[in-house]
């Protein structure tokens, strides 16, 4: 796993003894394009500049954009929560390893059918 943040927003400890615990490798690390090569999926979120100290941060090393896309796999999955800022440029959006608005798409038909599963639990009760 690589976790990729401003130094004041990476993952916290805790989580990172949990996962030496549980003997899973892991890398800190501030640019995307130190790892892009060597991840099969990334699942970016956006940087909350309200949480930052620092508000100058350069952002961009974390962003995705056209220069990042030939650094990574011919078959890794971009994914994101949405909605999105700037953190992935729009001309992302029409490769097919952009798989953000499919997870959007799907995470629609998984609410779909909970809560469906919940009316008709109550129903039979």
């Amino acid at each position: 796993m690589f976790f990729v943040a401003p130094e004041e927003l990476q993952i916290g400890d805790d989580i990172l003894r949990y996962l030496g615990d549980q003997n899973v490798r892991y890398h800190l690390t501030s640019d995307v394009r130190l790892i892009a090569k060597n991840v099969d999926v990334i699942y970016q979120t956006r940087i909350e500049k309200g949480r930052l100290r620092e508000k100058s941060v350069d952002s961009t090393r974390f962003n995705i954009d056209a220069s990042v896309l030939p650094l990574l796999k011919p078959d890794a999955i971009i994914m994101h929560p949405l909605p999105r800022s700037v953190e992935i440029a729009p001309e992302v959006d029409k490769d097919s390893r952009a798989a953000y608005f499919r997870q959007a798409k799907n995470g629609l038909y998984v609410r779909m059918a909970l809560l469906k599963m919940l009316f008709d639990e109550k129903e039979s009760q």
